[in-house]
């Protein structure tokens, strides 16, 4: 019986890696499913279970472990993330000159993909028709740079960057034109690119680009413009388990089998043995499984609850503001579905 119960544990909390196809991986956490196991939803021990590990944080990505969710409710955040979080992208590009070789259409694009270092909470999504745009709802930006011969390059120079001036027009040349009392609520918030050094054309002396851009509020669902992250992707811990103690050579070449880190040979009495160091760091390639014997030592799985979630910012906001504003996505949605659940009840 306790064999068993340990059976229905794997299969409920593990998804197995085997040599040809993975198992365990459709959900039976449903009420119902196994004798013995009472598996219907409860706040206070989905409470006790669910925990939010933060493993590493800098200014543009965010590693973090999620336990005790369903999958479904990881991908919500993940999407999300991709998705539904808010930001200010280039909407309407006015150009009002343009003699460089780029077409007027690939620049547009090319402005649109910047992204603009503006806090999207602090502004309103623009009305539809609306041409103009408010303080409230519009950033504008300029873009005026020419072109021209470099009066002190040497005669026989033959290097674009002595030769010419303003030849090369990045993101830093885009200025950041108030609308309204933008200069005194923004201050200090220094709008503008995110990155000052993104190439966006070349030119050569007498050409030039006269540009007026209107940077709007909106979704990664609408256009990939919006999308406030570079990625955002979660993973399932790796559990590696060693079925028998493995010793000299053979300790050797599973450690090579695992990514660096993964297995560890440490000398024992003498005998040098494998050891599972960190399995987090494994890549789940089954390159083990390759080798006839060394494949029924180690049992491969990934833990069905634990998932690691990546995330890199593009940027604009802080990674761990983008995680909590897509809590908040989630928290209006659920919000959303359960008003029109009493407003169906009423009618």
């Amino acid at each position: 019986m306790a064999a068993s119960m340990s059976n229905v544990d794997e299969i409920r909390d593990r998804v197995i890696l085997g040599e040809f196809g993975v198992k365990n991986v459709h959900s039976t956490d449903f009420p119902g499913n196994y004798p013995g196991y009472n598996d219907t939803w409860d706040f206070k021990t989905f409470k006790k279970k669910f925990r939010i590990d933060v493993v590493h944080m800098d200014e543009n990505s965010l590693e973090f472990d999620m336990v005790g969710i369903d999958a479904a409710i990881a991908n919500a955040f993940r999407r999300i993330l991709l998705a539904e979080v808010p930001t200010m992208a280039v909407e309407k590009v006015f150009i009002y000159n343009n003699t460089s070789i780029i077409q007027d259409e690939v620049l547009a694009h090319r402005l649109g993909l910047i992204p603009i270092k503006a806090d999207p909470r602090l502004f309103e999504y623009r009305n539809n028709g609306d041409e103009e745009g408010t303080e409230i709802d519009t950033i504008q930006l300029q873009l005026k740079i020419k072109c021209t011969r470099n009066p002190r390059a040497s005669k026989d120079s033959s290097d674009p960057k002595e030769l010419y001036l303003n030849h090369m027009v990045y993101s830093r040349d885009m200025t950041w034109v108030p609308i309204g009392n933008q200069a005194d609520v923004f201050a200090d918030a220094k709008i503008g690119p995110v990155h000052e050094d993104i190439l966006l054309a070349q030119l050569r002396p007498g050409q030039e680009l006269d540009i007026v851009m209107h940077c709007v509020k909106g979704i990664g669902k609408d256009h990939a413009k919006f999308s406030p992250v570079a990625t955002a992707s979660y993973r399932l811990l790796p559990e590696i388990t060693l079925l028998q103690m493995v010793e000299g050579e053979k300790a050797e070449r599973l450690k090579r089998c695992f990514s660096p880190g993964v297995i560890e040979v440490e000398n024992i009495d003498g005998e040098q043995v494998a050891k599972v160091v960190n399995s987090r760091l494994d890549t789940c390639s089954r390159e083990v499984l390759r080798h006839d014997d060394l494949k029924s030592l180690v049992k491969l799985g990934r833990v069905r609850d634990h998932f690691i979630f990546s995330v890199e910012t593009t940027g604009i906001l802080p990674p761990d503001v983008l995680v909590s504003e897509a809590v908040n996505v989630l928290i209006a949605k659920c919000q959303k579905f359960l008003s029109e659940l009493d407003l169906t009840e009423m009618e």
